[in-house]
């Protein structure tokens, strides 16, 4: 009779631990995801990808004339969910991601420039899908975040 209960109790146990794996499992990868934005200065767009699956694709402004956005990959350094640049005359910079020094992605309210070079080199976004990119970044983490600018 000890026998039947201890391996009744052994298998509820065992059971309850496999299902705690199964539920967490999925926690435990969208944890871990991958958030890539890409930003293709030739085309003004940026593509987001969530563990190589197609996010959003969205019209940005880079640097106009006379200014640069930098090419190459970087992991954000920074995140503020609403800033002022302290070099150009406290413009606001909603739902900023500074990926290099004082560049960033953010929030612009000039929204019909988007999808032509316009900025100082900071990557503009429409705020609503800064937002949803800066909301990405912080679900998934930094860490788990890469920025790609490329020509």
């Amino acid at each position: 009779m000890l026998r039947y209960k201890l391996s009744k109790t052994c298998v509820r146990v065992f059971g309850a631990a496999v299902m705690a794996v199964i539920l967490v499992l999925p926690l435990g990868s969208a944890a871990n995801a991958k958030v890539v934005a890409r930003i293709d200065i030739s085309s003004q767009r940026m593509k987001v990808t969530v563990n190589g699956r197609h996010y959003a694709s969205w019209k940005v402004s880079t640097a106009r004339r006379g200014y640069r956005t930098p090419i190459g990959s970087w992991r954000p350094k920074w995140l503020a969910r609403m800033h002022y640049s302290r070099k150009y005359d406290m413009s606001p910079m909603p739902y900023s991601v500074f990926f290099l020094g004082g560049y960033a992605i953010h929030g612009t309210d000039q929204i019909r420039r988007l999808g032509r070079p316009a900025s100082h080199g900071c990557i503009r976004l429409h705020p609503r899908n800064a937002r949803r990119l800066f909301s990405l970044i912080k679900r998934y983490g930094m860490r788990n975040t890469r920025i790609r600018i490329r020509y």
